[in-house]
């Protein structure tokens, strides 16, 4: 027989852990916790998990969006213990412990907020219709439509300028993603689609990457920042630096470099220049008084969790977190990674009562940045490394970082064929074409032409 304590025990409720956001840390978080004590519900707007440091090479066709996206229920798929629900979170309750989502409402007992970073115009947010960013993966199918686009377009055109303008390519912002971006399209057109064209020649294109600061890759060491530069300028890239973005509209940027002011016809240009933390921050800056910094992240305890709430953790770009060391913890995806597995090991300490761990510690590897086939810089704290080392090593790191093992099986296929071939997998031009009938109907509204005398 059951005794009544043995039944009371079975039927009590099991902690309730819910996790908003399924991108590196949301998703780690709750691969952390299956097998663990807790009822874990994985809430994200969409129903996978993108490795966004190779966003840019789906923007030009190198991979397509399957090689580097995942459903998050099949990484979970033997994690009986978590659910995974897609729906778009707009707000919590703290006060009746739920979260609020567009199909109704979800209630937890540990809630994770792991919602990322979108993309920050500097308050000039009408620049997005003109110059898509870079971080999902409806932004790397704009992109490549706009990049092949454009050369399709110049291909069909007799107007010489309009063809200037169509082969100028603009790039904001010299971080890694601006780099990686500026160089993948110069591989591209001084490379790859050499012989591809008839009417137009590929290397005419002009690739401009504008960056603010006195040189790219600001963060990184010096000598790096310069084989960065020597690596785009072989591939036909012209680096301005030191200049700001004044304007973006249809025709192009207008640009500012001291006194000079510069207008650049391009019908292609690509942000790349900032992030912000996402509008959940706001959010819980409105339930619960919790501060923001200037970029709206949520700043955290040691532990990750909000100060004065032990049961609500903020994680990834979304937090501003200072580690054991003292360092501010970067907005990267090893980083968001690390929080997530610290946040679940906590999570499991606390069920089994057991002491704390120790404030969270970044384990920083350091940073790497591509640029076309065989050139990369990479800063790896023991040593520093360029060229087609570099570019091995940078390959090797993200194939193995990478959740899916067929995701990498795919991806080195695809690069080993590039690696061979020099031939790009994916250059289609989809989504949003105008249709026949929004064409015919312009025609018919268009006044009739005026006769010849």
């Amino acid at each position: 027989m059951v005794s009544s304590s043995q039944a009371s025990a079975t039927e009590a409720p099991r902690h309730r852990v819910v996790i908003v956001g399924g991108g590196f840390g949301g998703l780690h978080t709750a691969k952390h916790l299956s097998k663990s004590r807790y009822d874990v519900t994985l809430l994200d707007k969409r129903n996978f998990q993108l490795f966004q440091p190779l966003l840019y090479q789906v923007a030009t066709g190198a991979l397509t969006i399957g090689d580097i996206a995942i459903p998050q229920r099949v990484v979970l798929r033997k994690a009986a213990n978590v659910t995974c629900l897609t729906a778009t979170a707009y707000d919590i309750d703290p006060e009746r412990r739920v979260v609020l989502h567009e199909y109704g409402e979800l209630a937890y007992d540990t809630l994770v907020v792991a919602t990322g970073v979108k993309h920050h115009y500097f308050g000039k947010d009408e620049w997005r219709a003109f110059a898509p960013g870079l971080k999902t993966a409806e932004h790397a199918i704009e992109m490549r439509r706009k990049i092949f686009g454009a050369f399709e377009r110049a291909e069909m055109t007799d107007d010489p300028q309009l063809r200037d303008e169509l082969l100028t390519f603009v790039i904001v912002g010299g971080g890694p993603t601006g780099v990686e971006l500026a160089g993948a399209i110069g591989e591209l057109a001084q490379k790859v689609m050499v012989r591809d064209f008839r009417r137009i020649d590929s290397r005419d294109a002009r690739v401009l990457l504008v960056e603010g600061a006195p040189q790219v890759l600001p963060a990184f060491d010096e000598k790096l920042r310069v084989a960065a530069r020597r690596h785009l300028e072989a591939l036909g890239v012209k680096v301005i630096t030191s200049t700001m973005v004044e304007n973006v509209d249809a025709e192009g940027v207008r640009i500012r470099s001291g006194d000079t002011v510069t207008d650049i016809r391009a019908r292609t240009v690509l942000w790349a220049a900032g992030v912000r933390a996402s509008l959940f921050g706001q959010v819980l800056t409105e339930r619960l008084g919790v501060p923001l910094d200037r970029g709206g992240r949520v700043r955290v305890a040691p532990d990750c969790s909000l100060p004065g709430h032990p049961d609500i953790f903020v994680i990834g770009d979304l937090a501003r977190l200072t580690d054991a060391r003292g360092r501010e913890v970067p907005g990267l995806a090893p980083a968001a990674i690390q929080q997530g597995r610290y946040v679940a090991a906590t999570l499991k300490r606390r069920a089994n009562k057991k002491v704390a761990l120790k404030p969270f510690y970044y384990r920083d590897l350091g940073s790497m940045a591509v640029i076309g086939m065989n050139r990369a810089v990479g800063d790896l704290r023991a040593f520093k490394v360029t060229g087609t080392f570099a570019w091995f090593l940078w390959a090797f790191v993200h194939i193995r970082a990478l959740i899916d093992g067929s995701q990498r099986v795919r991806v080195f296929v695809q690069w080993f064929w590039k690696y061979l071939t020099r031939r790009v997998g994916d250059r289609l031009v989809t989504g949003a074409p105008t249709s026949t009938k929004t064409l015919r109907a312009e025609r018919l509204d268009s006044p009739p032409p005026t006769p010849k005398p």
